[in-house]
């Protein structure tokens, strides 16, 4: 499994032959790469409406846009999306080579800058090379990207345990999500053995010190290992 990180929460996600992008947004200082320079991913996965996470959408309708049903007519409405799955916590759906599970996330939604739509609650994604089983594969890779989210419980009782994420991307600029310390618990309580920061140092209120997440995680005692990737660069998940 191939993740690339074009800054904020935008990733783009190879699992075999299948391409994930997910909340496409290239204003960031993170990324130099221009929406129109990716190549069309199969899907395009949307864990919530704000404009930071939905701003370049529109550059990728020929995509399946995957989001809550609220989302997705949002977006089929406003840019004209014609191929769009809506589906909810809890559910898994096939992508290609990939299983995508949606989870709960703790944070706030609505789309546009006034908030006039309500475009269902806010979700992350479980992507895996295998469909989540309680007798999993032993070669099955898994990631998580938590969405923006605050640190949650179902992190220690249900998505570390029985999703079983290898790695996870999480949010650690604080101020709106979660911020450092909250984060390096989350790494302990997933039990992955690669913590992935993201949504930071895209505005002031979430400019932080990464050292700072890097002392926070060892001092969970947590085995996992932060990988700070540069803005569009690639880690390989074996």
């Amino acid at each position: 499994m191939e993740l690339t990180w074009h800054g904020h929460s935008t990733w783009y996600v190879e699992v075999g032959e299948t391409t994930l992008l997910i909340d496409p947004f290239f204003d960031n200082p993170h990324t130099s790469t221009a929406p129109g320079k990716i190549n069309t991913p199969d899907y395009v996965l949307l864990t919530h409406g704000h404009a930071d996470h939905i701003a370049h959408v529109g550059e990728f309708t020929d995509a399946t846009i995957v989001g809550t049903p609220e989302l997705t007519g949002f977006v089929a409405d406003e840019h004209g999306a014609s191929d769009t799955i809506g589906m909810n916590l809890g559910g898994t759906i096939e992508c290609g080579d990939a299983y995508v599970t949606m989870h709960r996330a703790d944070h706030t939604n609505g789309a546009m800058t006034n908030y006039e739509h309500d475009v269902g609650i806010p979700s992350g994604y479980i992507i895996s090379t295998a469909e989540p089983s309680r007798a999993s594969e032993p070669d099955t890779t898994t990631f998580y990207h938590s969405g923006d989210t605050s640190l949650m419980s179902e992190m220690r009782d249900v998505i570390g345990p029985y999703l079983q994420p290898d790695a996870a991307a999480l949010p650690v600029g604080d101020h709106f999500t979660m911020g450092p310390w909250q984060a390096a618990i989350a790494v302990e309580w997933l039990g992955v053995d690669y913590a992935l920061p993201m949504h930071y140092d895209t505005f002031p209120p979430i400019e932080i010190d990464m050292e700072e997440f890097k002392r926070e995680v060892e001092s969970t005692g947590s085995n996992a290992d932060v990988v700070v990737l540069d803005g569009d660069e690639t880690f390989t998940l074996d």
